[in-house]
């Protein structure tokens, strides 16, 4: 047994955050990965590739690819090797977003859009611009 009144069929929900955002699910344009960071692991550039073309870059300001470039480097640390900076890594990119947990926190929701090319693909494949377990296998064993 319920206490109080059940909800009405179809409630609106009123209390929408002032701060919230909806991204696009398009990418952007996004920058070029600056050579003088001096940046050499593969990993390092995926990871300054996915975040400057990502939904979030979008609204960024200069202090916020500054904040880019310095977690690209310790991107580039980490996949050398030094895996204590990962701790400093994931609380970098909490603040932009990157986990469903980061965004519902920071009031941020992406657009889902209805992709007919996605419709056709098979239930279960990978999209091609995925990396598959063995080539990322072999990226951290290097």
């Amino acid at each position: 047994m319920t206490r109080g009144p059940a909800p009405k069929p179809n409630a609106a929900r009123r209390n929408v955050h002032e701060h919230a955002q909806e991204l696009g699910a398009d990418t952007q344009p996004g920058r070029e990965l600056p050579r003088v960071l001096g940046i050499t692991t593969g990993g390092a550039k995926r990871f300054w590739k996915t975040w400057s073309q990502s939904p979030q870059s979008a609204s960024w300001v200069e202090t916020d690819w500054a904040e880019l470039e310095i977690t690209t480097k310790l991107v580039d640390e980490f996949f050398k090797g030094d895996t204590k900076v990962a701790g400093e890594i994931r609380q970098r990119v909490a603040k932009w977003g990157a986990t469903v947990e980061d965004r519902n926190r920071l009031r941020m929701k992406i657009e889902d859009p209805e992709d007919e090319s996605d419709k056709d693909a098979p239930a279960g494949s990978p999209p091609e611009n995925r990396i598959t377990d063995d080539e990322l296998y072999r990226m951290l064993s290097e």
